[in-house]
């Protein structure tokens, strides 16, 4: 079992937190180069871990996820608390502050 999967059995987030892991920055060029920790970009595109509920409207209903367990996203360079679980990275951020869904 990965680390990622070990950790959504443990923690769910509330209402609608989503719980990302951001993919590896490249750190080789195509041609085998390897590229300067301070020339990598920061990877913006993360798997979703575990995602809550949804968010609730004030009458109490809940209103459904967009994204879900296994799709990838582009999550805001800023703005996302960060935790380490089991020596992992990961990051908590709303689901609203997710930019972008990436589709196969």
């Amino acid at each position: 079992m990965s680390a990622a999967a070990a950790v959504a059995k443990k923690l769910m987030p509330l209402f609608d937190r989503v719980l990302v892991q951001r993919a590896v920055a490249e750190t080789r060029t195509r041609g085998g180069l390897l590229i300067p920790e301070n020339a990598q970009k920061s990877q913006l595109e993360a798997t979703v871990v575990a995602a809550g509920p949804g968010a609730r409207t004030p009458e109490g209903t809940t209103i459904p996820m967009v994204v879900a367990v296994g799709d990838k996203v582009l999550m805001p360079e800023w703005g996302s608390n960060k935790l380490e679980l089991e020596g992992e990275e990961f990051h908590i951020i709303r689901e609203s502050d997710i930019v972008a869904k990436l589709l196969d």
